[in-house]
């Protein structure tokens, strides 16, 4: 069994390795999911599905109605007698770095932008493969990057990063 940290997990990406882990539940499991915080319902639906132990949510604020969503559904799956386990919750700009520096196998970073550039040096210093679909990390991070990196620790996930590796 591989643990999986996902970072953006309510994004494009994020929801295309859900769908894969969901078809693989006896190879995979899921540890830890980050996101924003602007799509709450699928965030929460997505808890509720994989039952991870830790969730990152890089806006605070968003941290209530996250849990007002999952108790709802907790509600409507029978679970108000405490059988539904509430996971971790890392709040803040710095969440989704400190839940890619968590043990496990891989780390998926799908965030958007330039805010995936130290959850990914958090990754490859905890010595964690990591699966990478966000480019701006080697574009504003490169040797920055790739000195972290061990041989063979990244992973492209994204169409443009396997072009990438490929011609390197």
């Amino acid at each position: 069994m591989r643990t999986i940290v996902l970072l953006g997990s309510t994004g494009s990406i994020g929801t295309q390795t859900l769908d894969v882990v969901s078809t693989r539940r006896d190879r995979f499991r899921v540890l830890g999911l980050a996101a924003s915080g602007s799509n709450l319902e699928t965030l929460a639906a997505q808890i509720v599905e994989f039952a991870p132990e830790v969730v990152a949510l890089a806006r605070p604020s968003a941290a209530n109605e996250l849990q007002r969503l999952l108790y709802a559904a907790g509600d409507e799956r029978g679970w108000n007698d405490g059988e539904f386990p509430m996971p971790k919750l890392l709040l803040g700009p710095d969440a989704a770095t400190r839940l890619a520096g968590m043990a496990c196998d891989v780390v998926v970073n799908a965030v958007t932008g330039a805010a995936g550039l130290l959850p990914t040096l958090a990754a490859l210093e905890a010595g964690t493969t990591l699966a990478l679909a966000n480019k701006e990390s080697l574009v504003i991070g490169g040797r920055l990057v790739t000195d972290a990196a061990a041989p063979g620790q990244i992973v492209a996930v994204d169409s443009e990063h396997s072009a990438f590796a490929q011609a390197l």
